[in-house]
C-alpha cells in the first residue's frame, strides 16, 4: 500500500492561546484515533519552531551547518503524519480530516522510494 505524507502548514509567531489551541489538540486527537482505528497510521510527529533547525550542506567536501530553517516563509512544516492509504483519494479524505481539524492546510505527498516502518 502505497505511503503518504500530510505535511501541517503553520504561520509564523506565537502559538495561538490556549483557548483556540486545547480544542484543535482534541479534534486532532479525535482524527488521529480514527487513522490508527482504520489501520492507516505509520507515525506522526509535531516539530519544535523553524529557529531551532539547523541546515547541513556539503559545500567544496566540506560540509557546512547553519542556523535557522532552510527556507524562511512566512509558514513553515509544523508536523507531519504519514500513513498508508490505497490511493490518492484515500490520502486525500484524511488530509482533509487533518485540515478539519485543526484549520490548518495540509499538504498530501506520496512517498516516492521506500517506506515508513
Amino acid at each position: 500500500m502505497q505511503q503518504y505524507l500530510l505535511s501541517i502548514y503553520q504561520p509564523d509567531g506565537d502559538a495561538p492561546p490556549p483557548e483556540v489551541l486545547e480544542p484543535i489538540m482534541r479534534d486532532l486527537e479525535v482524527v488521529n484515533a480514527e487513522i490508527r482505528a482504520a489501520g492507516a497510521w505509520v507515525f506522526s510527529g509535531g516539530l519544535y519552531p523553524p529557529s531551532t533547525a539547523t541546515v547541513v550542506r556539503l559545500k567544496d567536501s566540506e560540509l557546512l551547518t547553519t542556523d535557522g530553517p532552510y527556507i524562511e516563509g512566512k509558514e513553515h512544516i509544523g508536523g507531519f503524519t504519514v500513513i498508508q492509504a490505497p490511493d490518492l483519494d484515500a490520502a486525500l479524505e484524511w488530509g482533509g480530516k487533518l485540515a478539519r481539524a485543526i484549520t490548518l492546510p495540509i499538504e498530501v505527498r506520496p512517498l516516492q522510494y521506500g517506506t515508513c516502518g
